[in-house]
């Protein structure tokens, strides 16, 4: 499969990308009446961070203040890369530096504890308080491993991990399979979506795979997946455990993970019991608590928020916006999807605080690459535009994902990653 750079631009989304940032000098030079106003962002991931230097390039009128609790950031795309031995977990660190040296942002090391929505301040752990007339919030998931009997206690001991938060839990995952012997099992449990990143289990198969084909091939790998089928890139991936790990990987559709005994290293559906030399299980997710306590997690099953999707200002509260994995929505919750969200919602935040009317029918590029081996890849691509009528983002027709993974694609892949990084952090 060849693809021409028009193709490839098409696909990845930051054809779009381009043009947002294009904006920027059309908005910094428009006249503004937002000086003074203040907006905090919370979480410097790969959505807050990006709301926050795109707020300043539109509009540098606008004081931005980003709280972030980790002094670094770490990157969950590429995580899995560290599973399979072809990057280290060093490779996945970045520096914050540029952000307030290159767009003037203040940057707060610091958790945030609360907000109060009616005098627009919001309270860090350190006892501090910032004010606010828009605040965004873009903390990321958390997991609920209430729902699988005995995790918490696995985890604890070391003998579990999700490693679906890039880390120390990805390093102890790489270290768990290090230590298998040849010939042992390592079982992959997944849960339906909605969640972060639905093709990362999938992808970790492959990086897994990867590794034992060179250093333990008599190895074994169970994915217990929670969903009917695989969720993402299914033909694709399918084709890849075909072609270079035969006999390796064990896809057992409808098997939701709902125990784990470390003792005796088994995970649990309701149909069978599987044991493991190392078991990685990926508990279902919500928004973070911190939605939850601000009063922003309203849905019904009280997992996401709801938003309007012009502008992600919570349907809960007037003046919180939320962005990024934590957002009840129809799109795929990944890195480049919270890229995007976070440019429209600074656009519109602009806007708001200079008297101006969002744009109502923004446009979403989603793109996510999957690696298969140490030298290829494949993706899935599509365009989405919100319908403010239906309160939904409508797929456009084209794009969707690749049947197939090959060397092109992957040095795409570690195009965009190159690309995303720098447009989240420089």
């Amino acid at each position: 499969m060849t693809i021409d750079r028009r193709e490839f631009l098409r696909r990845s989304g930051f054809g779009l990308a381009a043009t947002l940032a294009g904006l920027s000098g059309a908005r910094a030079a428009a006249p503004s009446s937002a000086r003074g106003a203040r907006v905090v962002v919370v979480g410097a991931g790969f959505g807050g961070a990006v709301c926050a230097k795109y707020i300043r390039m539109w509009d540098p009128n606008i004081e931005v203040t980003l709280i972030e609790a980790n002094d670094r950031f770490v990157s969950c795309p590429m995580s899995n890369w560290v599973i399979g031995g072809i990057r280290s977990v060093d490779e996945l660190v970045k520096s914050y530096d540029q952000l307030p040296r290159n767009h003037g942002i203040r940057m707060v090391h610091d958790t945030v504890v609360g907000v109060d929505a009616d005098k627009r301040r919001v309270l860090t752990r350190r006892g501090d308080s910032y004010a606010y007339d828009r605040l965004v919030l873009a903390p990321g998931i958390d997991f609920m491993t209430e729902l699988i009997e005995g995790y918490d206690v696995a985890e604890s001991h070391g003998k579990v991990t999700h490693a679906f938060r890039a880390g120390p839990r990805t390093a102890l995952l790489r270290k768990q399979l290090e230590a298998m012997p040849d010939g042992g099992v390592f079982v992959i449990a997944s849960p339906p979506p909605p969640g972060r990143c639905v093709s990362g289990p999938y992808e970790r198969a492959c990086m897994a795979a990867h590794y034992f084909k060179q250093h333990k091939p008599r190895s074994k790998i169970i994915m217990l997946d929670g969903h009917f089928d695989v969720v993402s890139k299914g033909p694709m991936f399918k084709a890849a455990w075909k072609k270079f790990y035969p006999g390796m990987i064990e896809h057992r559709p409808n098997n939701l993970a709902v125990k784990v005994d470390h003792t005796t290293m088994t995970v649990s559906s309701e149909f069978e019991d599987v044991k493991g030399d190392v078991i990685n299980v990926v508990p279902m997710m919500r928004a973070a608590k911190l939605c939850d306590t601000v009063g922003v997690r309203t849905d019904s099953q009280n997992r996401w928020c709801p938003v309007d999707g012009a502008t992600f200002e919570s349907t809960a509260i007037p003046g919180i916006h939320v962005i990024g994995d934590s957002v009840l929505s129809n799109i795929p919750k990944s890195a480049h999807v919270s890229n995007n969200q976070a440019k429209i919602c600074a656009a519109a935040i602009v806007d708001l605080l200079n008297g101006r009317e969002p744009n109502p029918a923004p446009i979403i590029g989603s793109t996510s690459y999957s690696a298969t081996s140490d030298h290829t890849a494949g993706p899935i691509a599509v365009v989405m535009r919100y319908d403010p009528k239906q309160k939904s983002y409508i797929r456009q027709p084209g794009g969707g994902a690749s049947p197939e993974c090959d060397e092109l694609n992957f040095a795409y892949n570690l195009a965009w990653f190159e690309n995303i990084w720098a447009d989240t952090l420089t």
